[in-house]
């Protein structure tokens, strides 16, 4: 079983946010892997060589990452040769790489950059195709030591390219894991509804995932054969997806709900106009991070101002004076009006408080008021996402709207022709 391994002072501060090991951890999990350990140390070097040795002694693959650069603190490669027992030597062709690299950039390399092609004695050094720093593998005891830069699109290019091939024939490949993204219930509740699915599938375990404000669910399966588990996964992944119904909206760790409400309008070939009053230009951000949103997104119209939804939606004046800003009646007007200024098939609207200031006993803080329009009429929704937290309520908003827009997605009629049918 593999273990994972993070070197920086950075981390162990809290100063950066550890995402190399996750990745790795879901990347080994997906290739067959049990991973048995995930350390994060600091960059001082007793620490480090003796982290090495006793990771050394308990797994036959461990994956570093950090320390490779050309600074004082980047103390891996010293201490990998230190545990080994074996001196330092400079590698030329990496030197020369390095050099080549800097000048491709229109710069000359540095003194410092020279200590990054000095590796251990006998060690394989991984080139790095993106970056000044190379990899190596070193053998410890019977085990087997990866190291890579700490950039994350560094390390993960070395990880697929050049260490995953040479690990996979070590995998156990008897588990399989699926990974499902859910939005619109809280953790508890996920977890109640799948309460008995590990005992209806033996072999089976479930995972969560909170991470805000989406819940991933992990259905990991194990069994003599890959090809057991595989089935097993599938049957059991299928029992979570009856009990959680719309709740779930994606598959694959990478999935995103962004990219998923644009699958669905797409597929459905729907058109969305969006009107955003409180979470100011959120939804329009969330789409358009994704490719290809331009195939279905008309118009992001953040009309903050009383006077703006008058202008650009045609909200009548009156209707804000005698309901307010926030209300059903303003959402939706809100809602039709961004349809009929762009034609799209669905206008969804939002307008709320979002804190810390500005609720009343009427209309409290976390007050949100949703509207979808489209030919079959419009919907009102009234959501209270208690708290003075500005950035949550703004973000539990911008994904219920997503939510709304998803459902009418998979419910309206499509607007693609029908295919013309094969001539005789």
């Amino acid at each position: 079983m593999p273990a994972i391994l993070s070197i920086g002072t950075e981390l162990t501060r809290g100063e950066l946010v550890n995402t190399n090991a996750t990745w790795l951890a879901e990347r080994l999990t997906a290739n067959g892997f049990e991973v048995a350990a995930i350390e994060t140390i600091p960059d001082v070097r007793a620490t480090i060589v003796e982290t090495l040795w006793r990771l050394a002694a308990r797994h036959r693959v461990v994956v570093c990452t950090g320390g490779l650069g050309p600074t004082s603190d980047d103390l891996t490669t010293a201490c990998a040769a230190e545990a080994a027992g074996v001196p330092l030597t400079r590698h030329e062709p990496s030197l020369e790489a390095i050099r080549r690299r800097f000048a491709s950039l229109g710069r000359e390399m540095t003194p410092s950059n020279a200590k990054q092609a000095d590796f251990p004695q006998g060690a394989d050094v991984l080139p790095n195709p993106v970056g000044t720093a190379p990899g190596f593998q070193l053998a410890l005891g019977g085990s087997r030591l990866f190291f890579t830069p700490g950039v994350p699109t560094e390390m993960k290019r070395m990880f697929d390219e050049q260490i995953l091939p040479r690990i996979a024939h070590l995998a156990t490949n008897d588990t399989v894991q699926h990974h499902l993204k859910t939005f619109g219930q809280t953790e508890s509740r996920v977890g109640e509804l799948l309460a008995g699915v590990e005992e209806a599938f033996p072999g089976v375990t479930i995972g969560y995932r909170a991470h805000f404000p989406e819940i991933e669910v992990k259905v990991h399966a194990r069994a003599r054969a890959k090809t057991d588990a595989q089935a097993l996964a599938d049957a059991a992944t299928g029992e979570v997806r009856r009990r959680l119904g719309g709740f779930v909206y994606g598959e694959g760790a990478a999935d995103s709900f962004p990219a998923a409400v644009g699958r669905a309008l797409r597929k459905r070939g729907l058109t969305l106009g969006i009107a955003e009053s409180c979470t100011g230009g959120l939804v329009g951000h969330l789409l358009t991070s994704i490719a290809g949103s331009s195939e279905f997104l008309l118009l992001d119209a953040v009309t903050y101002s009383n006077t703006s939804k008058s202008t650009v939606l045609g909200v009548d004046p009156e209707l804000i004076r005698a309901h307010g800003a926030v209300s059903a009646e303003c959402a939706a007007a809100m809602a039709q009006g961004v349809r009929r200024v762009t034609g799209a098939d669905v206008g969804v609207a939002i307008t709320g408080i979002a804190g810390p200031t500005g609720g009343t006993d009427d209309k409290p803080v976390g007050l949100v008021y949703f509207a979808l329009s489209s030919a079959d009429g419009v919907a009102v929704d009234e959501r209270h996402f208690g708290g003075a937290d500005r950035q949550r309520v703004q973000t539990l908003a911008a994904w219920t709207a997503l939510a709304l827009v998803l459902e009418a997605a998979r419910t309206l009629p499509d607007t693609k022709p029908a295919a013309a049918p094969p001539r005789e």
